[in-house]
């Protein structure tokens, strides 16, 4: 219940109130085809618009593969709608995705990666081999 807490937040249009660093996503079933909703945390967003997530469950999370299965999806970030393309991100670009967001947000990094079953000591090696493991994608808007 507490994890689905936040997309019930977005349902009362509250979104607001988790500010910029979580979103929901909206996204197909591969499967079923039913839309399907969850939010993740921003890692980080670009000058364009663009959002970067990180599957911290790795390549079998669902919501993952089904935005690789359908990748024009939206996200909801505060009280913002954006129809965007998700575009996964290579496996280095991904350690660098994580080397930024842990020196932005260190105490949550390390505990993150904890709770995903890794061993960091701080250093940004350790976040970007921890970044290179797991899928990241990159939500870029539609004009």
């Amino acid at each position: 219940m507490l994890f689905r807490l936040p997309v019930h937040l977005y349902r009362m249009r509250l979104g607001r109130l988790l500010g910029g660093r979580l979103l929901l996503l909206e996204h197909t079933g591969r499967v079923s085809g039913k839309r399907r909703l969850v939010v993740v945390e921003v890692v980080e967003r670009d000058a364009g618009g663009g959002y970067t997530v990180c599957s911290g469950f790795g390549a079998g999370a669902d919501w993952y593969r089904n935005v690789l299965a359908a990748p024009e999806t939206t996200v909801r970030v505060g009280g913002r709608v954006v129809r965007v393309t998700g575009v996964p991100l290579s496996s280095g670009d991904g350690g660098e995705a994580m080397v930024r967001y842990a020196r932005r947000h260190p105490v949550a990094a390390r505990r993150l990666s904890g709770f995903m079953g890794f061993v960091v000591d701080g250093s940004e090696g350790d976040y970007r081999e921890v970044g290179r493991r797991l899928p990241f994608v990159r939500f870029v808007p539609r004009r």
